[in-house]
């Protein structure tokens, strides 16, 4: 099949990667976003816009830029590591202006619907309806469709399993409609829900949630402990805790790029048990999550931690207090689970995560597989006749979305285009329930965290059905500079733009300047040189090496082509 022209709905991350992509195999993208703007997720909004995903002020991105960064185009060396809401939106203007995508853009237009055409089995083509500003209604032929249109649009609001929440007398929202703290000052607030979102939101509800006085001025503190009997205070209310890991790794650099080597994979793949209970073990040392009352029934690798620097500061400054899930509500008290008893509770905010729909599509392409959509790969739904149409960006990961949804547009162009072939529906739906099984036996999925990948070999996964997996033999042979980078180092995108289709020539370099640009930013105070002697990092090092060099061969052999 030769699809030529490609219906993108929506202009975020996952968006702007397809209309690349497209471009990349010689495809027409032609992209709808109902919005005024490219971003999505990442377009901040002063107040939330009903249908579309919102951020605070507050946000920053949880994975640091080498890790997040499209493939054939690193981040500029002077951003922060891990950065704001806004610079965010910058690198994906930057990216779209670097590769003319801005044109392939249709702003301010709503797809309406997604049909078959009557010819759908000999053409593969699809009606797409869209709805421009002026509410005028549009129908388009196209080839094949790429839905990137996220999943944090529709909170999910569980009012009903919190008894008594109708004779609460304050202010309660979803996490949503939540941009600032203003209004929260002096406030009584209670945030259910310890995801991203909730820890966020507790830390940032907590800098002015507090007592206003001056402890250096002994009159006003004294007229405040007589006349004031309320201490206004954040609570952190939780099911199921959580594993809380924080932005800033070993030495002081990303988290994520000190963890995130390949070997580290290849550990948790031959003793998973092992590599579970060291890294919760690493992560006690830095503060123990039992006493901090954050303890989770599940593994670490289980479920995707909270990613926060801050919390465990507010919670051994007392400013935020972590509690048990909230049994009830009685006029402005709230009763939890253990008995405890919070009065002059003045707001709630229900970080209780997202419902995902996808209204435009046809029902029979909502099939659901235990709690994910019937995807092959999560990517193409088993049961279409012609694979032209792809779902891109709807996955979760221990990593970065970009990269993620990038690699799936990529593959599912050159499915577009022909130059690669999907199995049969019976295979494919074979390969789709054996994966949610595992998927739910290692993971802790549900309704709202429905699906889950291991970053690495998912990357690799799709990777070799795109034809750009790593050679890792060859390189180690060939480049061993190269090799012994991209298989010890951080896994960082432009690996996967080595060898095969979509090549760069820049990739190498990329890789041999990623830690410069982890470090550029730091350097806004230059000091003198450490003396070498002083350096504690080479025994360490050289420890590493040699325990990555016993599970090379291994690790080839075991997970990767040999050529």
């Amino acid at each position: 099949m030769m699809a030529k022209r490609v219906a993108v709905i929506g202009a975020g991350c996952s968006g702007l990667a397809c209309i690349k992509c497209c471009l990349d195999e010689g495809l027409e993208p032609v992209c709808f976003e109902s919005s005024e703007d490219i971003g999505g997720l990442w377009r901040f909004k002063e107040k939330p816009e009903p249908g579309r995903a919102n951020l605070y002020h507050s946000v920053i991105v949880n994975s640091s830029k080498e890790m997040m960064a499209y493939s054939d185009f690193p981040p500029p060396a002077d951003f922060p590591n891990n950065m704001h809401h806004s610079q965010v939106l910058q690198y994906l203007r930057l990216y779209a202006k670097h590769f003319d995508l801005l044109k392939h853009i249709h702003f301010q237009t709503s797809v309406r619907g997604v049909r078959q055409r009557p010819d759908f089995t000999h053409s593969g083509q699809w009606e797409v309806v869209t709805e421009n500003r002026d509410g005028q209604e549009e129908r388009h032929v196209f080839d094949a469709v790429m839905v990137c249109s996220g999943h944090y649009t529709r909170p999910h609001l569980p009012l009903q399993d919190f008894k008594g929440i109708e004779t609460f007398q304050g202010r309660h929202f979803h996490s949503w409609e939540y941009c600032s703290a203003d209004g929260l000052q002096g406030k009584n607030v209670i945030v259910i829900g310890i995801g991203n979102s909730g820890g966020d939101i507790a830390v940032d509800a907590s800098r002015v949630a507090k007592q206003l006085m001056d402890v250096g001025n002994v009159f006003y503190f004294t007229i405040l402990i007589h006349c004031s009997t309320k201490t206004p205070q954040v609570y952190l209310s939780t099911r199921r805790g959580a594993w809380v890991v924080g932005r800033v790794g070993e030495g002081g650099a990303p988290g994520d790029v000190v963890s995130g080597a390949r070997l580290a994979v290849l550990m948790h793949r031959l003793m998973p048990t092992w590599s579970t209970r060291a890294v919760e073990k690493q992560l006690n040392k830095r503060f123990e999550h039992h006493l901090y009352g954050l303890q989770p029934s599940h593994g670490f690798f289980a479920q995707i931690p909270v990613v926060n620097d801050d919390l465990p500061g507010r919670i051994i400054s007392g400013r935020v207090v972590i509690k048990p899930n909230v049994k009830e509500f009685s006029g402005s008290s709230a009763i939890f689970e253990d008995g405890t008893v919070v009065d002059e509770v003045d707001v709630v905010v229900f970080a209780t995560g997202y419902n995902y729909d996808f209204p435009f599509l046809p029902e029979n392409l909502k099939v659901k597989e235990g709690y994910r959509l019937s995807l092959y790969k999560h990517v193409f739904p088993p049961s279409l006749e012609r694979p032209s149409l792809a779902v891109v960006g709807f996955i979760h990961g221990l990593g970065a979305i970009i990269p993620l949804a990038e690699m799936q547009a990529r593959w599912a162009t050159r499915v577009f285009k022909g130059l690669t072939k999907l199995p049969s529906e019976r295979m494919m739906l074979d390969d789709t329930q054996g994966s949610t099984k595992g998927m739910h036996q290692r993971f802790a999925c549900s309704e709202r965290n429905p699906l889950q990948v291991d970053y690495v070999p998912y990357m690799d996964d799709i990777a070799q059905e795109v034809g750009a997996q790593p050679k890792f033999l060859s390189l180690l042979l060939r480049d061993p500079g190269l090799g012994l980078r991209v298989l010890f180092g951080p896994c960082t995108p432009y690996q996967y733009r080595l060898c095969g289709p979509g090549q760069w020539e820049g990739a190498r370099q990329a890789i041999f300047t990623q830690w410069e640009r982890v470090i550029c930013p730091f350097g806004t105070r230059r000091l003198p040189k450490p003396d070498p002697e002083t350096k504690q990092h080479v025994p360490v090092f050289l420890t590493f090496a040699a325990v990555s060099l016993l599970f090379t061969v291994m690790y080839i052999k075991k997970w990767f082509t040999i050529t």
